[in-house]
């Protein structure tokens, strides 16, 4: 998909306010609402936008204590790793799921209430799943930068 410097504004404003309307949004750019609505469709469609969110506060939910857990595998075929990726992409706790190079497997972001309910992700939920041969955990202490908004490149990308 080809993508131009409206586009480029576009997701730099929808990056920041989703809840924009449609005639705001297009007012900002400088194109119609009918146009406006088309290019978002087609940046929705081609999946240059996945979903529109609300960011939630952890503390106010009582998901407020996070832990990075790197895991790695006593066994690296497909099957496991396979294995590993469909257990871990329906449990509640956990956040994010990378599969990343280096001595670990994965790195799992999680979040729970509090240490109580770590250990029972840890003793419940990871330590039953076959061929994990090593669990590391790291807590955060503290969030210095939390963002979510991609900085786009300078220049318009020919393919998105």
């Amino acid at each position: 998909m080809k993508f131009d410097e409206i586009d480029k504004k576009i997701l730099d404003i929808l990056q920041t306010n989703c809840k924009i309307t449609n005639a705001q949004l297009a007012s900002e750019v400088g194109i119609s609402p009918s146009s406006m609505l088309e290019r978002v469709k087609r940046l929705e469609n081609s999946k240059v936008i996945n979903k529109y969110v609300a960011l939630v506060s952890p503390e106010k939910v009582g998901r407020g204590t996070f832990a990075l857990v790197s895991v790695a595998l006593s066994i690296h075929q497909l099957e496991s790793v396979d294995k590993f990726i469909k257990t871990f992409s329906d449990i509640d706790e956990v956040l994010e799921c990378y599969h990343i190079a280096g001595d670990e497997d994965f790195l799992l972001k999680v979040a729970v209430r509090d240490m109580q309910e770590y250990q029972d992700f840890v003793l419940n939920k990871l330590s039953k799943v076959k061929g994990i041969n090593k669990i590391k955990t790291t807590f955060v202490l503290s969030t210095v930068k939390f963002e979510t908004k991609f900085k786009l490149p300078e220049e318009v990308a020919e393919e998105a």
